[in-house]
């Protein structure tokens, strides 16, 4: 019975999480349950994660599913009775149920390829929570002549049998930020022997919220967090150096240009007027998330077909690398209501085994419905 035996790798994949690019023994299990299911695992060079393919016997397209593999490292606390085995480390943001779903999926196409228009690969993409996983998959062939792509995620707002799916942009792009405020280190008791840079830095603080309140458009939705100030290592030393690290999110592209431009320009300036001098490290991470308006068309209409709750979904300032596979190729990322509790990348998340089944034949028939 289907059901049954999805629950069953899903409670074994919960049980052995393993975090982004150490992911061994999850892909070797993966391996193992569609091998044995007759399912063609592609022959891509990766050290973590695959990509199998279902090839339907009707012409048609060549499309993909993605399902990512990582889990956290976080400590368990749901109290669930297959709870992670490996100490500090857990599958606090559903991607043993995205595995899951991928497999049952996998698995009901197979049985009917004779129905099937084209082709179908299932990628099993290692390292999603370094936001940079998707690229290990894009070094391959994997994605070579796919027509469009469909990713997921399980969403802990909505309960089982929800489909939260929508248009346009639904996540944010993600970019990183380090600066460095250089000055001249002195006794604490001597300030005007040297250039503190922590008042720069302070001010940067401050000054960086400029840009989300008088530099974008107030309906486009964007953040600055400086999550890290790090300065100094004793009471009575003006220390040389001050860091500031944080994070961009935006959907918008050009918001995306300007918030680096102006950082640069505001952290630069500061420092000098400071006195110290200021180096920027920009990091650029995954671009926004962008649904394709067909996609997410087609995605609504066969949730509804199956009996399915369709709701808006959610945008985020979060962010996904599916986002990488968009810029080559059309794609649409839904969110699937996996019962209601406490959110993702946090200990007593958990996924209602319940979703198992029934995501897996959306999944299947949301590709099979070319």
């Amino acid at each position: 019975m289907l059901e049954q035996k999805l629950k069953e790798a899903f409670y074994w994949f919960h049980q052995n999480p393993e975090l982004s690019y150490e992911e061994y023994n999850t892909t070797a299990k993966i391996r193992e349950l569609l091998e044995g299911e007759g399912i063609e695992i592609l022959p891509y060079r990766l050290e973590t994660g695959l990509a199998a393919v279902i090839r339907g016997e009707k012409e048609g397209p060549v499309q993909a599913l993605r399902c990512d593999i990582d889990a956290l490292p976080i400590k368990e606390e749901s109290g669930l009775s297959y709870s992670s085995l490996c100490p500090g480390k857990m599958h606090a943001c559903g991607h043993d149920f995205h595995i899951t779903a991928g497999i049952g999926a996998a698995l009901l196409l197979q049985g009917k390829k004779e129905e099937l228009k084209g082709s179908v690969r299932i990628l099993f993409q290692p390292g999603e929570e370094t936001s940079l996983g998707a690229l290990k998959m894009l070094e391959t062939a994997a994605c070579d002549g796919v027509e469009r792509i469909w990713g997921f995620h399980a969403d802990p707002t909505n309960p089982v049998n929800t489909i939260g799916i929508r248009e346009g942009y639904v996540s944010a792009a993600v970019d990183r930020f380090v600066v460095t405020i250089k000055g001249v280190g002195c006794h604490g008791a001597h300030p005007d022997d040297g250039t503190d840079p922590i008042p720069a830095a302070a001010a940067m603080v401050q000054a960086f919220q400029t840009i989300v309140s008088r530099n974008v458009n107030a309906f486009h939705p964007s953040l600055l967090s400086v999550t890290r100030i790090q300065a100094g290592n004793t009471w009575n030393v003006i220390p040389e150096t001050a860091c500031l690290e944080g994070t961009v999110r935006t959907m918008d592209r050009d918001d995306r240009k300007l918030y680096e431009k102006r950082l640069r320009e505001i952290a630069e300036q500061t420092a000098l007027a400071y006195g110290a001098a200021a180096e920027v490290e920009w990091i650029p991470g995954p671009p926004a998330v962008y649904n394709d308006g067909g996609m997410a068309e087609l995605g609504r209409k066969k949730a509804q077909e199956l009996g399915f709750l369709t709701v808006e979904e959610e945008r985020s300032l979060g962010g996904d690398d599916f986002s990488f596979y968009e810029e080559k190729i059309p794609g649409c990322y839904i969110k699937i209501g996996t019962g209601q509790g406490q959110l993702i990348h946090q200990p007593g998340f958990q996924v209602d085994p319940r979703v198992l089944l029934p995501a897996a034949q959306y999944l299947a028939e949301l590709i099979r419905d070319v």
